[in-house]
């Protein structure tokens, strides 16, 4: 019996598709520049938009550099602020895959980047027509392109 991360599933307004879940931890200054590395290897299309993927704020990263490392050995835990996670959606296609990982690798700053892969399932709207919708975002007050970035 397949997994249901395996599989594709139905309901009535969407399609349940695998794929894969990349993300990626690197400070915040070099997350665009890494991001814009994989976006030249795929469109990362959601629908009708492309060149999705969310941006989580910025956290503490902990490390203590043992003997190998570029920095050589230290005694102390290293408390580095200002770390990203970047994530997106790639198709199961191994090939792709292994090129945004090497991508991910050459223009990161770290030796050892933190990169994760995990098996998931992605929503796909089926285009049903719901303009009406009130809690579609275009049919609510405000509006969140107009907000500062």
């Amino acid at each position: 019996m397949n997994h249901i991360t395996q599989t594709v599933f139905d309901t009535l307004p969407i399609v349940m598709e695998p794929h894969w879940l990349v993300s990626f931890q690197a400070p915040a200054e070099d997350i665009d520049r890494i991001f814009d590395a994989v976006r030249v290897l795929d469109p990362l299309q959601h629908g009708k938009t492309d060149q999705n993927g969310y941006r989580a704020p910025s956290g503490h990263e902990y490390y203590r550099p043992r003997e190998g490392t570029p920095t050589g050995a230290e005694e102390g835990v290293r408390k580095r602020p200002g770390v990203d996670e970047m994530r997106f959606f790639l198709p199961r296609d191994p090939q792709l895959l292994t090129a945004v990982i090497e991508a991910i690798y050459e223009v990161h700053a770290y030796y050892e980047p933190v990169i994760t892969v995990q098996e998931v399932l992605r929503s796909a709207g089926k285009g049903l027509d719901d303009s009406q919708n009130p809690h579609r975002w275009w049919n609510r007050e405000g509006d969140w392109k107009s907000a500062a970035d």
